[in-house]
C-alpha cells in the first residue's frame, strides 16, 4: 500500500496538478476570510468554511477522475493486479493519496483561526470542529469520485459523472423541497432508484440476468410495501433526500454543534465507497 501511495502522491506533485488544487482551495479560503473575517469583522472562521463548500464541486472531479480510469485506459491497471498485495490495499493507497492532496491546503487553513485570534476572540472548538468536518466531507466526496472513476475507462467521463453527482449532492436539500409529498410520487421515485441500482449492478457485474433479478426484486419489494402501508410513503423520498445530503450535515458544525452522527455518516460513506471500488476492480481483474 505504501508503494501505491507514494506513486500516487508523486503523480500529483511531480506535475502541477497538486499545487494548482492546493492554490485553488487556499485562494478561495483567503478571499472569503477577507470578506467575512477581516472586512466583515466576524471572528467565526467556520463561516468561511461554509461559504467555500462549493469548491468541492470542482476540486473533487479533478482530483479523482484519473485515479482508476486512467489506469484502465492505459492498461497499467494490470500491473496493480500483479502486485503482491490485496486490491483493497491498492484502493486504500490511491484514496490516501487523494486525501493527502486535500489535507495539505486544509492543514494550512488550520492556521487561519490562530491568525484571527490576534484581532479578536475566536471560538477554537467551533472553528476546528468545523475544519475537521470540512475535511471529512471532502474525504467522503473523494471516495465517491474514486468509485465513479473505477467504473469508467475515461477521465472525461469520470470527471463529468462525478461533477453531476457533486452538483446533485450540493443541491439535494433544495431539490427535496420541490419533491411531492404524495405517497405515489415517493413510490415512483424509489422505483426509478431501484432501476438505477440495477444498472449500476450490471455495470459492475456484466451479468444481465442477475441485474434484472435485482431490479425486479427491489421494485417488487417496494410495491408490496406500498400495498401494505401506503401511508409510510408520504413524504418518504423527500425525507430520504434530506437525510443523505452530504453538504447539509456540515451546517451543524458551522452552528457550533459537534454532530457525531455526521462524522459517522461521512466515515460510513467512505467505507462503503472504498468497498465498492475494491469490488469493481476485483471484477475487472477476473474478467480479463
Amino acid at each position: 500500500m505504501i508503494a501505491v501511495y507514494r506513486r500516487e502522491v508523486g503523480s500529483y506533485f511531480k506535475g502541477v496538478l497538486g499545487y494548482l488544487l492546493g492554490a485553488f482551495l487556499l485562494v478561495f479560503a483567503g478571499i472569503y476570510c477577507m470578506v467575512y473575517n477581516l472586512s466583515g469583522y466576524y471572528s467565526n472562521f467556520e463561516y468561511v468554511l461554509s461559504a467555500i463548500g462549493f469548491i468541492y464541486l470542482i476540486a473533487v472531479p479533478v482530483i479523482s477522475m484519473r485515479s482508476v480510469a486512467e489506469e484502465k485506459k492505459q492498461k497499467t491497471d494490470q500491473l496493480l493486479y500483479s502486485l503482491p498485495i490485496s486490491l483493497s490495499s491498492v484502493v486504500m493507497g490511491k484514496y490516501l493519496a487523494m486525501l493527502t492532496v486535500l489535507a495539505l491546503p486544509v492543514g494550512i487553513m488550520a492556521l487561519y483561526p490562530l491568525i484571527l485570534s490576534q484581532f479578536g476572540a475566536v471560538a477554537y472548538s467551533t472553528a476546528y470542529g468545523a475544519l475537521l468536518a470540512f475535511f471529512l466531507m471532502g474525504g467522503c466526496l473523494l471516495s465517491i469520485g474514486l468509485f465513479i472513476s473505477s467504473i469508467t475507462d475515461s477521465q472525461v467521463a469520470a470527471a463529468v459523472i462525478t461533477l453531476l453527482t457533486m452538483m446533485l449532492l450540493y443541491f439535494m436539500s433544495s431539490l427535496a423541497s420541490w419533491v411531492s409529498t404524495e405517497a405515489s410520487a415517493s413510490l415512483t421515485a424509489l422505483m426509478v432508484l431501484a432501476v438505477i441500482a440495477a444498472v449500476i449492478f450490471y455495470i459492475m457485474s456484466k451479468n444481465t440476468i442477475v441485474s434484472v433479478i435485482v431490479g425486479a426484486a427491489l421494485i417488487g419489494g417496494l410495491q408490496l410495501w406500498y400495498h401494505i402501508d401506503s401511508s409510510a410513503f408520504s413524504g418518504l423520498f423527500a425525507s430520504m433526500m434530506n437525510a443523505i445530503s452530504v453538504f447539509d450535515r456540515f451546517d451543524t458544525f458551522v452552528n457550533g454543534v459537534f454532530d457525531v452522527t455526521a462524522i459517522v455518516y461521512y466515515l460510513s460513506i467512505i467505507g462503503v465507497m472504498i468497498f465498492l471500488t475494491t469490488q469493481a476492480m476485483e471484477k475487472r481483474r477476473w474478467s480479463e
